[in-house]
C-alpha cells in the first residue's frame, strides 16, 4: 500500500497568518517610539548644520550667518563675505530644511538654562533670529534652540522635545533630550 500526502498550506490558512501579523505589526509599530527618532534626527539637523556654519567661517574667513526661519521650518546659512549682516548678490545662501514632521517649539517642557524662548538667540536677520560665526570660529552669543515633532507640540508630549545650545567662546554645539521627563545629554 501507498500512501501520498500532500504537503503545503491552503489559501485560507496563509491569508490567516497575513491578517494576524497585520494585526500585531498594527499594535506594535505606535510602541516603537518613532517620533523619538525624529525628534533626534532634527536635533542632530541642527546641530549639524551649526557645526557646518563654524566650519564654513573659519575656512573662508569671513562671517557666516545662521538664521532661524521658523515658519519655514529651516535654518538659513549666509555667507557673510563682506561682514554687513546683509545678503549680497554675490553671496552664497544655503537652505536646511528640518526633517519631516520636526518643528521649532517646546510645549510644557521644562526650559533650560539658556532661556525658555524657542529660538534664545538675540540677534536678528531680516527680523528672524539669527547667530553669527567669526571667522575664528566663535559664536556671536551664547544661545540655543528648542525643537519637537509636530504631533508631539500638538498632543503636549514633552518627550518629543529636544534642545540645541551653542557655546560662544568654542562655536561648538551640543542636544538634550526631554524623553525622559528630565534633560539628558543627547548621543
Amino acid at each position: 500500500m501507498r500512501m501520498t500526502a500532500e504537503q503545503g498550506f491552503t489559501l485560507i490558512e496563509v491569508l490567516l497568518v497575513v491578517v494576524i501579523m497585520g494585526i500585531l505589526t498594527a499594535i506594535a509599530l505606535p510602541r516603537l517610539g518613532l517620533a523619538g527618532y525624529r525628534a533626534n534626527s532634527g536635533a542632530q539637523a541642527v546641530a549639524g548644520a551649526l557645526s557646518q556654519a563654524q566650519r564654513m567661517a573659519i575656512s573662508r574667513q569671513a562671517d557666516v550667518v545662521v538664521v532661524f526661519d521658523v515658519a519655514n521650518r529651516r535654518l538659513r546659512i549666509h555667507e557673510d563675505a563682506n561682514n554687513d549682516n546683509l545678503i549680497n548678490g554675490a553671496e552664497r545662501v544655503l537652505s536646511t530644511p528640518l526633517p519631516d514632521g520636526v518643528t521649532f517649539g517646546r510645549g510644557t517642557a521644562a526650559a533650560r538654562a539658556i532661556g525658555a524662548a524657542v529660538i534664545t538667540f538675540t540677534k536678528t536677520q531680516d527680523a528672524m533670529p539669527a547667530v553669527v560665526f567669526r571667522r575664528d570660529g566663535t559664536a556671536s552669543q551664547a544661545g540655543g534652540v528648542y525643537i519637537s515633532t509636530i504631533d508631539g507640540l500638538t498632543l503636549d508630549r514633552t518627550k518629543d522635545v529636544r534642545a540645541v545650545e551653542l557655546t560662544r567662546a568654542t562655536g561648538r554645539t551640543s542636544w538634550f533630550s526631554y524623553a525622559t521627563g528630565a534633560w539628558k545629554p543627547g548621543h
